[in-house]
């Protein structure tokens, strides 16, 4: 699975905007968000869909995000896990 190239970001550009506006973490490429100095949150595309890393807890989990609703369960556990 590869990470996210620029198409598959555009897909996702008003989810990035909401965590972009989510002041404990920090976009430092596009697609790739860090929460304090830690890796926290990165895309991945894949032929069955689009799919976020995301660091709850110690770990990475992988969460798919190819519709709208996955998206916004996405958006809801990042902040919850704040």
């Amino acid at each position: 699975m590869k990470h996210a190239g620029p198409a598959a970001l555009d897909q996702l550009e008003p989810l990035l905007a909401a965590l972009r506006d989510v002041p404990q973490i920090r976009e430092k490429s596009r697609g790739i968000f860090y929460r304090s100095s830690r890796a926290f949150l990165h895309f991945h595309e894949d032929p069955s869909g689009l799919f976020a890393d995301v660091r709850i807890g110690a770990e990475f989990e992988r969460v798919r995000v190819t519709t709208t609703r996955e998206r916004e369960r996405l958006l809801r556990r990042v902040l919850a896990s704040i």
